[in-house]
């Protein structure tokens, strides 16, 4: 691949300047063309600029864009090769330029597009692919991209919403530690030069206080190394399937927190499972893509004994209830679903609901997050300061 500087004139006879990326000269003719561009000036970029920039990450966003496009060339009848011509040149991504270039060598080699998002499994998750396969063998990709785009679009919105809200507690919580210890390594040392000067008997809970500040001045470093070696620790368990699989499961039986996991996690699994089913792509299927896209271990153990049991010919609600760790509504509606026939359908609205519930939660988990920080904070604060206050008070006190 190599990038150009291009100047290009419009329609209206304004000259454009930019930067794209092509397999020769000639195709950056074609891609500029195909913008409705005319070529003015088109000079190759210098080989290390190119090296600089390829490391881009491709970002959910650009894969959300790039389905957004690829819907609506597909639904417009656009051949899939000329389709991904259009879509390379009108990304703004150097890296999705890239891998959408890459994408349609392949294509026109003679592989299907869901071969070529293979080679990527970094960007295209194993739902995206499968759907993809199944709408290019049943002749519907038109039909399927549209649920796709939506799926992805209401991930991203879920994402969104929860670091959203706790990006206050957060901020409030770091505020708070780091003004505890500016008060006990700046201020309260202070306080004890005073003391000494004066001579007086210093009271218990000050010398407590004072007592912390020495020992946060000589060994606060000690504190930070635990910090990280427990962060560092907590990580570590992911790279032993059975530290991480007592990991997960220690994590749903966290009170508040474990549910709020389960429902996130059960909200992924039935979209999941609901879109690949309303893809057309058969059930024991669905249910192994859908078991890897959770990323709770403990979750996708059960679930793969919930696929055994499809398997072996169980309903699907039945073996979801028999797993025991699903909630109740998820089997229920299940059940329902595979009496009426509209298991996909009733996946993917239970899903909504199990999101709703998650932001329900959120919501007032931040909502008695937000006060409650702040009180403790305040607590924190304000009991040192009256404690050193206090201290001193009763010092003058003394000396009149």
């Amino acid at each position: 691949m190599m990038n150009f500087n291009y100047q290009a004139c419009d329609a209206s006879g304004n000259v454009q300047s930019g930067q794209l990326s092509a397999e020769s000269e000639r195709d950056a003719v074609r891609v500029l063309q195909g913008r409705q561009l005319i070529p003015v000036k088109l000079e190759a970029v210098a080989e290390k600029n190119t090296d600089r920039r390829r490391g881009k990450k491709i970002r959910a966003s650009d894969v959300l864009d790039f389905t957004n496009g690829l819907r609506t060339l597909t639904e417009a009848r656009v051949p899939l090769d000329k389709a991904l011509r259009l879509l390379e040149g009108i990304t703004e991504s150097l890296a999705m330029q890239q891998l959408v270039m890459a994408m349609r060598k392949d294509v026109k080699e003679g592989r299907s597009l869901a071969d070529a998002m293979e080679q990527r499994p970094d960007v295209f998750s194993k739902m995206y692919i499968n759907i993809v396969r199944a709408g290019e063998e049943g002749g519907i990709l038109h039909k399927l991209l549209p649920g796709l785009a939506d799926f992805l679009e209401t991930s991203a919105k879920n994402r969104q919403a929860i670091v959203s809200a706790m990006v206050y507690p957060i901020v409030l919580l770091i505020t708070g530690i780091i003004s505890v210890f500016l008060l006990l390594v700046f201020v309260i040392p202070q306080f004890a030069v005073m003391f000494e000067d004066a001579g007086t008997e210093v009271p218990a809970s000050a010398a407590f206080l004072l007592a912390l500040s020495d020992f946060i001045k000589s060994y606060g470093w000690l504190l930070i190394v635990g910090v990280v070696a427990l962060v560092y620790w907590w990580l570590m368990q992911d790279r032993d399937p059975q530290r991480k699989l007592r990991k997960d499961a220690l994590l749903l039986r966290v009170p508040l927190m474990g549910k709020l996991l389960l429902y996130r996690e059960c909200a992924v699994f039935a979209r999941t499972l609901g879109a690949l089913l309303g893809a057309g792509i058969p059930l024991i299927r669905a249910l192994r893509v859908s078991r890897e896209v959770v990323g709770n271990t403990e979750l996708s153990r059960l679930l793969h004994r919930v696929e055994e049991d499809v398997r072996g010919g169980s309903g699907l609600g039945i073996a979801l209830e028999r797993a025991g760790a699903f909630p109740t509504l998820l089997h229920q509606l299940v059940a329902v679903g595979e009496e009426s026939g509209r298991t996909g359908s009733i996946l993917v609205q239970t899903a909504e609901t199990f999101d709703q519930n998650v932001k329900n939660q959120m919501a007032r988990l931040v909502a008695a997050l937000q006060p409650g920080l702040i009180l403790i904070l305040g607590i924190a604060v304000g009991g040192i300061t009256i404690t050193m206050l206090s201290a001193v008070f009763s010092m003058n006190a003394v000396e009149f």
